[in-house]
């Protein structure tokens, strides 16, 4: 993410966030926890990760957007977002 990426601070957080509760999930393992306890973490894990995706995209989309009008590359820009979205989907 470049310097004009508004929505870094956020996923910085929730990165930072996933890697405590995954630190979490592992605890939950070596105390031999109830499997659907550790199950209910990974859905959460998950969800937060594809939240995240959805937070770069949507950056990428504001940040990157100005910048192809601005340079004139908007059939550049636009085969690169849907290969992004391939991706994430």
């Amino acid at each position: 993410m470049g310097s004009s990426h508004t929505k870094r601070k956020k996923v910085l957080n929730r990165l930072s966030r996933i890697e405590g509760h995954i630190r979490g999930i592992k605890k939950m393992i070596e105390e031999d926890r109830d499997c659907p306890d550790i199950l209910h973490q990974i859905a959460a894990v998950k969800s937060s990760i594809n939240k995240v995706g959805e937070l770069v995209l949507e950056d990428h989309i504001e940040s990157c957007l100005i910048d192809a009008v601005k340079e004139g590359s908007i059939e550049q820009y636009m085969d690169e977002l849907k290969q992004a979205i391939k991706k994430l989907i």
